[in-house]
């Protein structure tokens, strides 16, 4: 990882200039001392929609007596942010909450994150590697404490592609080759889905391809969520669907799950977390899947599809005890077994920690794929991220305007209809716009 380390940082200390609403709307807050009246212990309340949470907040609860540990599950992308931010302004939010690296800069932004510097900073700076720390440290203060890095991989039903007689696509290419013979072959089969639901998954293609969504020029904002690797990435899958070569289930639908375990649909593009609901979703297929890297457009790249750090919500009472879980959740062994505890819906996400990761790699159960070292693909992976990319301050608005439009005018409209709302929101929130 140490190769994009320099470019990370970079990026991270031109985002604060462009920011310049630390200082004032984030002040930190968390408003406690963490005291105990009467021997009870703290409560602190944590919402997350990650595999393995509730299995590794009753263990934490077992084994630490003065913090104990409420557990809720909200849903997972816009939705589950919105429900933060609203419950932020109600002031009802949690203590603790799941924040992917895309979001930080956006809540913090928005004051909805406590200042965790003075109780999780030298944690943060110690115990992850340069490139991490800077997706959740901006201007000198640590805003989240960071779990897992989240590379691309390629998952693909082995039994599928020797039936149909195609190897692993290296390049994109050779995946639009593969595709078209898997079609030539069976009219109901497709090599991939592409959802047109999955912002996200389109970013971190973008990001792959050597798009940058967002940058900074001095103190004002530039988005460029159309550039030209983006609108190449967008116009490659826009072909593909119109010629019919994949399909575009919305992601995460039972219409999608049903097509991979039926093998209407032989692979998918996911990343190292994928693999932790493959079990419960598709149980029938264990030791027929494998993953190997994702294809590229002619050199060994990739976009990070994901990662997630733990952060304070602003408003939380116990901000002390809360990063003291947060610290047990990311850098303990405990911690780590307890979130693949659960073997029915074990969690496979690669921890930045790099100490944490051969924890994960002897609970996690590779039967289902074979046997196939996950954690080691993943990490090397890792050195693969393209560097330079940077997050906006208004993620949700832009994911959001790109879901939309895609669904009515394929990818290209999709990030076109992305740039103008990064334009337009960046202004709307008061901050600078490059000319």
């Amino acid at each position: 990882m140490s190769r994009t380390s320099r470019s990370f940082r970079i990026a991270a200390t031109a985002t604060i200039a462009a920011l310049g609403m630390f200082a004032t709307a984030c002040g930190g807050d968390g408003g406690s001392t963490d005291t105990k009246s009467d021997g009870k212990p703290v409560t602190i309340e944590y919402w997350t929609w990650t595999l393995g949470a509730e299995s590794t907040a009753e263990a934490f609860n077992k084994t630490h007596k003065d913090i104990q540990v409420e557990f809720s599950e909200i849903p997972s992308g816009t939705e589950g942010y919105s429900k933060l931010a609203n419950a932020v302004k109600a002031g009802n939010a949690p203590d603790v909450a799941t924040i992917e690296y895309q979001m930080v800069p956006e809540f913090a932004s928005q004051g909805n994150l406590v200042d965790l510097t003075e109780y999780a900073g030298e944690t943060v700076k110690s115990k992850f590697p340069e490139s991490v720390q800077s997706l959740v440290t901006f201007g000198g203060r640590t805003w989240t404490v960071p779990y897992d890095v989240a590379p691309q991989l390629y998952y693909y039903r082995t039994d599928l592609f020797k039936k149909y007689g195609i190897e692993v696509p290296k390049t994109w290419d050779e995946f639009r080759t593969a595709a078209a013979k898997v079609k030539k072959q069976d009219k109901n089969a497709r090599l991939a889905s592409m959802p047109k639901s999955d912002p996200a998954l389109l970013a971190a293609l973008s990001w792959q391809a050597g798009g940058k969504w967002f940058a900074t020029e001095g103190d004002a904002w530039k988005p460029a969520v159309n550039d030209a690797a983006t609108k190449k990435v967008a116009a490659y899958w826009d072909g593909l669907i119109e010629d019919d070569l994949v399909q575009s289930f919305t992601g995460y639908s039972p219409e999608e799950t049903k097509a991979r375990t039926s093998g209407d649909t032989l692979s998918f593009l996911g990343a190292s977390w994928s693999a932790g609901g493959m079990k419960t979703a598709m149980p029938d297929l264990s030791g027929k899947w494998a993953v190997a890297p994702m294809p590229n457009w002619g050199t060994a790249a990739s976009g990070s599809y994901g990662g997630s750090s733990y952060g304070v919500l602003k408003g939380s009472e116990h901000a002390e005890a809360a990063a003291e879980f947060i610290e047990w959740l990311t850098t303990n062994k405990a911690g780590v077994e307890a979130r693949l505890a659960d073997l029915e819906s074990p969690s496979s996400a690669l921890p930045a920690n790099p100490e944490m990761r051969e924890v994960a790699a002897a609970r996690f159960d590779t039967s289902y794929l074979n046997g196939q070292d996950l954690y080691t693909l993943a990490s090397e992976q890792v050195d693969t991220i393209v560097p330079g990319w940077t997050w906006g301050p208004n993620q949700v608005d832009v994911y959001t305007a790109v879901q939309d439009a895609a669904a009515k005018s394929g990818f290209t409209g999709g990030v076109d209809a992305g740039q103008e709302k990064a334009e337009s929101g960046i202004k709307e929130r008061g901050l600078k716009l490059a000319e």
